[in-house]
């Protein structure tokens, strides 16, 4: 994680994080590991724990502040009834998470306004990055991945993905070992044939005969040759020169739908992150 800070220069002196909370895993391990990077960093900055209460039925609401009271960090549950409107809106048989995702952004990012918080940190990790560049791929025909650090589309906000570099197996670890009380999603996680859901099980199978399928594809995203596509507004193939072209603005129909919240290497970060900034 600490590397992904470095690397990107997520955090800067006097920021003020928000740590955006579902109850699950990656949430939890981010907001355990910046706890504890905090601590250390060279620069100083203030973390705020938030979680959106989307009024799902039997969510155990008192889970997350009776862990956050025990942890000592500050923090702010948002309440807001998503789910009636995400339920009334998408018609049957078809997948809530692009348009919770988008009103849950909309809330958290006004949220982070009035908290005068500087950066919003979400628990996407590498499976979701390399997940979010093939569906990318197969379905809409971009290349285009889950960008470690981005700002929005009003401005307003920076959006930041700590575990950026970080497996999904081994955050499953580690909040294993740490006995985080995960809360299950049981709105988008609990549907059927989601297109995110497709692409992870082709990702396991690739891995039965390319083990380190994941980490061809994380480093494959960071080492682009322009040259060799075919996009004329990336590179000027008449001069044969690289051109810069501007980054779409906000996340694309897919990230959207993969966007599922907020929801690693060993946590091994301590000398890497004393180099961000």
């Amino acid at each position: 994680m600490g590397e992904a800070v470095r690397d990107f220069s997520m955090i800067e002196d006097g920021d003020k994080v928000m740590v955006c909370l579902s109850g699950g895993k990656d949430s939890y391990t981010m907001l355990d590991l910046l706890l504890d990077v905090q601590k250390r960093a060279p620069v100083k900055f203030k973390i705020l724990a938030v979680n959106l209460d989307q009024k799902q039925p039997d969510f155990p609401e008192h889970i997350l502040p009776e862990y956050l009271e025990t942890v000592g960090v500050d923090y702010k549950i948002v309440e807001e009834d998503t789910y009636s409107i995400v339920t009334r809106l998408v018609p049957e048989g078809k997948t809530f998470c692009s348009v919770c995702s988008r009103l849950r952004r909309g809330i958290l990012y006004t949220t982070a306004v009035k908290e005068n918080c500087t950066k919003i940190a979400l628990g996407h990790h590498a499976d979701d990055v390399i997940n979010t560049f093939l569906l990318n791929l197969f379905f809409v025909g971009q290349l285009k991945a889950m960008p470690p650090i981005l700002h929005s589309d009003d401005g307003r906000n920076t959006v930041i993905r700590p575990l950026a570099y970080c497996q999904e197996k081994d955050i499953a670890k580690f909040a294993a070992e740490k006995e985080f009380p995960i809360i299950p999603c049981n709105l988008c996680g609990s549907q059927p044939n989601l297109k995110r859901a497709r692409v992870k099980r082709l990702i396991q199978e690739l891995e039965k005969e390319i083990p380190h399928v994941r980490s061809s594809i994380m480093t494959a995203l960071t080492n682009v040759t322009g040259s060799h596509l075919l996009d004329n507004e990336l590179y000027d193939f008449k001069n044969f020169a690289p051109l810069l072209k501007q980054i779409p603005a906000g996340h694309g129909s897919v990230e959207k739908e993969l966007d599922e919240v907020f929801d690693h290497s060993e946590p091994q970060f301590a000398s890497s992150f004393t180099k961000i900034g």
